[in-house]
């Protein structure tokens, strides 16, 4: 298989520039008329989020940027919190440092700090995640809380719900996306939350733009099953999207995606 041609996103679809400006766009006007909370969690520039708070109490959700762990920040994103807000919902969007400055592993690293400062503020967690931000959601999900800090509750992330995620890393490393990861096999693998030990707490959705490559697919095919022997997942699609176009839904509070999450953040209540 051509790898370079599965996960090679920008390639395979052309007009991904007008899309990241669109999102630029519309994140930017969001932020004009709903104001966020900043957060710092770490003493680095992009060691931030921004809060989107809801008028409920309940489940934060929160949302990780993807672009292979080298592109964009949380500030492309704030416009897809209009979905949940409208519903109530707070949402978080952190965002992290990007390679080559630092490692996939690195970055992991600064989830679990953001998240950790998240919770100083007494609520629970669902994460979700486009790209590579469905990979850091998903091992958000599998972190061992109470082994990261003491003070942490292993309940603290409920649910992970990804969009177009990567679980297995070791594919990118013969591919174009790895000159900045500077990932070999061994560190491919060890980041991969595909062969972590599987929850054994919450629930994993994982979905995929119905227009994207193969291997996108598989790999959600694969968490959904590694992980389902212990609890509950969920594999589904988005129709006629492609890898940018698969979170437009989170700014619409009627479309699934955004039920979907909303019920998530209500089963921690049930």
């Amino acid at each position: 298989m051509d790898y370079e041609v599965e996960y090679n996103n920008r390639a395979r679809v052309p007009e991904n520039p007008a899309l990241i400006a669109g999102w630029a766009r519309d994140a930017a006007a969001y932020r004009a008329r709903h104001t966020p909370r900043p957060i710092t969690y770490g003493h680095g520039a992009r060691n931030t989020m921004d809060l989107f708070p809801g008028d409920r109490d309940g489940p934060i959700v929160v949302f990780i940027h993807g672009g292979y762990w080298q592109a964009l920040d949380g500030s492309f994103f704030s416009h897809l919190a209009g979905g949940l807000n409208a519903h109530g919902l707070s949402v978080a969007i952190p965002s992290y440092d990007l390679c080559p400055d630092v490692t996939v592993d690195h970055i992991i690293q600064q989830m679990r700090t953001a998240s950790r400062e998240l919770a100083r503020l007494g609520r629970p967690l669902v994460m979700s995640g486009h790209s590579a931000g469905g990979h850091l959601a998903a091992c958000m999900l599998a972190t061992d809380w109470p082994a990261f800090d003491a003070s942490l509750d292993r309940g603290l992330v409920i649910a992970a719900y990804t969009i177009s995620g990567l679980f297995d890393l070791a594919p990118l490393v013969d591919t174009s996306i790895n000159k900045a990861l500077h990932l070999d096999q061994a560190a491919a693998v060890a980041a991969s939350p595909l062969f972590w030990k599987a929850p054994v707490r919450g629930s994993l959705d994982a979905l995929v733009g119905g227009n994207e490559s193969a291997e996108y697919f598989r790999q959600s095919r694969a968490i959904v099953e590694q992980w389902g022997t212990g609890i509950a997942t969920r594999f589904g699609t988005v129709p006629d999207a492609n890898h940018f176009t698969a979170i437009a839904p989170l700014a619409d509070p009627h479309s699934p995606m955004v039920r979907r999450l909303v019920e998530l953040a209500a089963d921690r209540f049930q």
